[in-house]
């Protein structure tokens, strides 16, 4: 009789496991899933494995989602905030009058300058497609290790590779279809071995090409909100990275810039 019910406790035991360990495996699956449209066929497993590595190292796919607001200074050049849920960004220009405040999913919005509104709808439209696509460049050049599996992207694995400085990393490729303003580009990632965060990328204007335009370390990384950001590009900076909760509406509405320095930034 003990036997028995020994057998029977063992055979449950093991039949909880198999119930468990598939369910623990998909949750580990689904806890980074791709964009709608991310090239999931084309792509290396390696690679994605990497990249979702890669985005746990960052703060991990639940804290980028619900990462509200950020804003930047990109070059020294323009000042951007984005909010990530509604698509509305507003872009000044630091160098002459001008602001931009469009939304992303809409591509409708306003302009501003040498301090008037703009109402001719051609110039309108004009001044918003560069907006839409200063936030694409400046985003990028942020946020892009948040951004590997999004729609698009085909990630390969290059196998093991050095830095510039020497450090030991792993070599992703990213090639796009039919996506952005330039779906010809293709980037080379570095992503540290120890640390798991992006440490270099090298940009081609065509995915044909060997050899690069430029390579840029990524160094710096910083804790904004619950996600880290880097901002040193080499002799480049991205400054002024800030990340909130929430801001007044006229940040997307008004002429006038806003000091962001008045309100609290996401803890």
């Amino acid at each position: 009789m003990q036997t028995s019910l020994l057998r029977l406790l063992m055979a449950s035991s093991l039949f909880a496991i198999i119930l468990v360990q598939p369910a623990c495996s998909q949750s580990r699956k689904n806890a980074n899933p791709p964009a709608d449209g991310f090239d999931m066929a084309g792509s290396d497993p390696k690679a994605v494995q990497i990249a979702d590595q890669v985005m746990e190292a960052m703060g991990g796919r639940a804290n980028w989602d619900k990462t509200h607001l950020i804003a930047w200074t990109f070059f020294g050049n323009r000042r951007l905030i984005w909010d990530k849920w509604t698509g509305n960004v507003r872009v000044d220009n630091l160098k002459n009058d001008q602001t931009i405040l469009l939304n992303i999913n809409t591509d409708k919005g306003r302009v501003f300058r040498n301090g008037k509104e703009l109402t001719e709808s051609d110039s309108v439209a004009k001044y918003v497609k560069m907006g839409k696509g200063q936030w694409i460049n400046d985003s990028y050049w942020l946020v892009m290790p948040f951004k590997l599996k999004d729609s698009g992207v085909t990630l390969k694995y290059l196998g093991d590779a050095k830095t510039q400085d020497g450090n030991d990393a792993d070599l992703l490729q990213l090639t796009f279809k039919g996506v952005g303003n330039t779906p010809d580009n293709k980037y080379h990632v570095w992503v540290d071995k120890n640390t798991h965060l992006v440490s270099q990328f090298a940009y081609f204007p065509k995915y044909t090409d060997e050899k690069p335009q430029f390579v840029s370390p990524w160094t710096h990384y910083e804790k904004h909100g619950d996600i880290l950001i880097s901002g040193k590009r080499g002799e480049r900076e991205i400054t002024d990275i800030r990340v909130f909760n929430g801001l007044p509406g006229e940040v997307f509405t008004s002429l006038d810039r806003t000091d962001l320095s008045r309100y609290p930034e996401a803890k």
